[in-house]
Parts: structure tokens; sequence; C-alpha cells
């Protein structure tokens, strides 16, 4: 009886391991596709951001990805994008590199619009208990 209770036991795991193995085996497969494809873009950024930038361009962008991570991603891409249109005549300096971060902020200038409503506000008393005026706290 004990073993044949162990022998259920022993199935049952190993088809609830199949089951985990299985799906989760098939979104594990996709997840590490993913991943893969993510690392070889960006490996792919890497190498023609070293191409088409000098060093000290690339030190300026990357002190930039520190406190603007979303302004130095559209950076990248749009040099990724000149280099592979052939839009770049070589590499790109400090100066150069100023002047593509000024046109992204241009295009990316927010406007804010405050406005100020005046409304008429109610008037509120307050009433005291004349306990407080006769203990001292007003006078």
């Amino acid at each position: 009886m004990d073993d044949e209770l162990e022998a259920l036991r022993a199935k049952r795991m190993a088809e609830l391991q199949k089951e985990m193995g299985g799906g989760g085996g098939g979104m594990n497969d996709q997840q590490k596709q993913q991943e893969e494809q993510q690392q070889r873009r960006q490996d792919m950024k890497n190498s023609i951001l070293a191409q088409v930038l000098d060093q000290s361009a690339r030190a300026r962008l990357n002190s930039i990805a520190l406190v603007k991570p979303e302004k130095a991603q559209m950076v990248e891409s749009m040099l990724c994008q000149m280099a592979t249109t052939g839009q770049l005549p070589g590499r790109i300096g400090e100066e150069q590199l100023k002047g593509l971060l000024e046109q992204v902020s241009e295009k990316t200038k927010r406007t804010t619009k405050v406005t100020v409503s005046k409304t008429r506000r109610k008037t509120v008393h307050w009433f005291l208990p004349c306990s407080l005026r006769t203990v001292g706290y007003l006078r």
C-alpha cells in the first residue's frame, strides 16, 4: 500500500514538473530570445556610436545619460539612424554633439501654461466659547 502511494506521488510529481517545465520552458525560450535580440541591438548601437563619436563626445553623452536617460536615448537613436543612412560626414566631436543636443532640446521643449482662476471665497467666522477667553488663552 505504501509502495503504491509512493508510486502515485512520484508519478503526480513528475506530471507536475513536466507541466511546469513544458509551459514555462516555452516562455523561457521566448524570453531568452527577446533578451538575446535586445543584447544584439545594444551591441550594434554601441559599435555604431564607437565608430561615429570621438572620445570626448562619447564621454559627454554618457554623462548626459546619467542625468537625462531619455534625452541620451533620443540622441543615440538619432546618431545611429544618421550613421546608417550615411548622413554623417565623419566622426562627431563634442561641439557637434552639443549642436545635436540643442536640436533635441528644441524638439522636446515643453511649454507649461499656468492658469489662475479667481473665485470668490466665502469668509469663514470662527466662534470660540467664552470659557477660552476667561481662562486667558485669548485676550
